[in-house]
């Protein structure tokens, strides 16, 4: 996002980037880039970002829209839903942790090979449809109580400010 810094604060958006994603919000010291940027790279509410270099995690972003950082995907789908696809990457985490822990010297990090060699198990279209059934209104629930706890934290935040 450094390519891309605002011309003024007031058309801006925080920049999400591996504290951010850690802590699950942005604040005022995180830094800020355009607002018009490509829409691959804006992240909402519950997107699937996943970190490939420094701390490596998966996490469905609980905080308000952001520009992506590097270091960072946004991982989508238009074939399979969310759910499957966060739960195959969170699966392959702890192998990518692995890897990226026998590489630091100063920011371990996995490669794109890394990712192509990771084999996920796609059933057929039935049972697929069967699990997402079952799926689908567990990660929306999920998906649902990340909204609003955010909104329960702008409302804290806010109160705060009245306070202090």
């Amino acid at each position: 996002m450094q390519k891309y810094r605002p011309i003024n604060n007031k058309k801006s958006l925080p920049v999400l980037k591996i504290r951010e994603l850690s802590q699950g919000y942005t604040d005022n010291s995180s830094d800020r880039c355009s607002s018009n940027i490509d829409k691959d790279v804006i992240i909402n509410t519950g997107d699937i970002i996943f970190s490939w270099s420094g701390t490596l995690l998966v996490k469905n972003w609980t905080g308000e829209i952001a520009g992506l950082n590097q270091h960072l995907f946004k991982v989508t789908s238009n074939k399979y839903p969310a759910w499957f696809i966060y739960e195959w990457t969170k699966h392959h985490l702890r192998k990518f942790q692995s890897i990226a822990a026998g590489k630091a010297t100063t920011m371990g990090h996995i490669k794109r090979s890394d990712l192509k060699n990771s084999i996920a198990f796609i059933p057929n279209d039935t049972y697929l449809s069967k699990l997402n059934n079952l799926m689908e209104p567990i990660y929306s629930k999920r998906l649902e109580v990340i909204r609003e706890n955010q909104q329960l934290n702008n409302l804290k935040q806010t109160l705060l400010q009245k306070y202090f």
